[in-house]
């Protein structure tokens, strides 16, 4: 009867009115008395067990739901090669933008590792509620890897993992020049309009445009994200922020872009692949 009772609650209003005759037979019978107690045990560690699963359901189901809600909404950019990815939710909790020109720069970030698993994907850009994916070329079409990157997307922001590491920033930062209390009004003021008038523009595109130096009156800047390999980068730069820095700023005479040693690395294997495809297109055009 008490097993019944302890295990699945039936007829327990009844053996609570014979606890008294049950504890003068137990107290008689040691062996009764064990088996009551293992009865308890199994009981205890069963409901225990319950209420884990249970627990441990409704976070899950929770995760999915939460998941099954998200609606990422996609943008194209002035690059046919970059697209914007809105996830509809925050992508980088300490704001600001960071750019994976290469897998190899993308150590520090889960979500790029696990995006540059996708065949034909060439760079990440991430941004505060954006996520710039560029494919290596006119080959490799959307509608191919739209859909992986989605789910990529989905199941990352389900697995609750986090988006970078907080050493992504300080690779980025040692990338670039920071804020330094030696910069002239100048430096300074250029620094100010790209952050306030032109940045803002830029990233609304799925970019970014970062300062790199200023030298004989000339601005250095680094194109990122869907920038980097724009057929309009030229143009955005010297129609749109070569003009608005002159025009501010005297003392700027043009604007170039330059590259770091990660870009130039990407750019050199890149042209290496494109010419392995060319020559096997030509070799397999000549055997037919």
């Amino acid at each position: 009867m008490w097993a019944q009772c302890h295990i699945c609650g039936r007829s327990l209003e009844r053996a609570l009115r014979r606890l008294p005759a049950l504890a003068r037979f137990t107290s008689a019978q040691p062996a009764v008395a064990n088996k009551l107690q293992m009865n308890r045990s199994l009981f205890t560690y069963r409901t225990q067990q319950q209420l884990l699963s249970a627990s441990q359901l409704i976070r899950a189901r929770a995760g999915q739901q939460s998941v099954r809600s998200m609606f990422i909404q996609t943008q194209d950019t002035p690059n046919p090669n970059s697209l914007k990815f809105l996830p509809g939710r925050t992508v980088l909790e300490a704001g600001g933008t960071l750019d994976f020109p290469t897998v190899a720069t993308a150590q520090h970030s889960p979500l790029a590792k696990l995006l540059f698993r996708i065949p034909g994907v060439k760079s990440v850009f991430l941004a505060t509620d954006f996520i710039t994916v560029t494919k290596i070329d006119d080959e490799v079409e959307w509608k191919v890897i739209k859909a992986e990157i989605f789910a990529t997307i989905m199941d990352f922001f389900g697995s609750g993992l986090p988006v970078v590491h907080e050493a992504a920033y300080a690779a980025a930062a040692g990338q670039v020049p920071g804020d330094s209390d030696d910069d002239d009004e100048v430096v300074a003021m250029i620094k100010e309009l790209l952050d306030s008038r032109i940045r803002p523009t830029v990233q609304e595109d799925g970019g970014d445009i970062v300062f790199m130096g200023f030298d004989d009156g000339v601005v250095k800047l680094k194109m990122q994200g869907s920038c980097t390999s724009c057929p309009s980068s030229v143009v955005t730069l010297k129609n749109g922020v070569q003009n608005m820095l002159q025009f501010y700023v005297p003392e700027v005479v043009s604007v170039e872009q330059v590259m770091d040693e990660a870009d130039e690395v990407a750019e050199s294997e890149f042209k290496k692949f494109e010419d392995s495809l060319n020559k096997e297109k030509t070799k397999a055009a000549e055997e037919k």
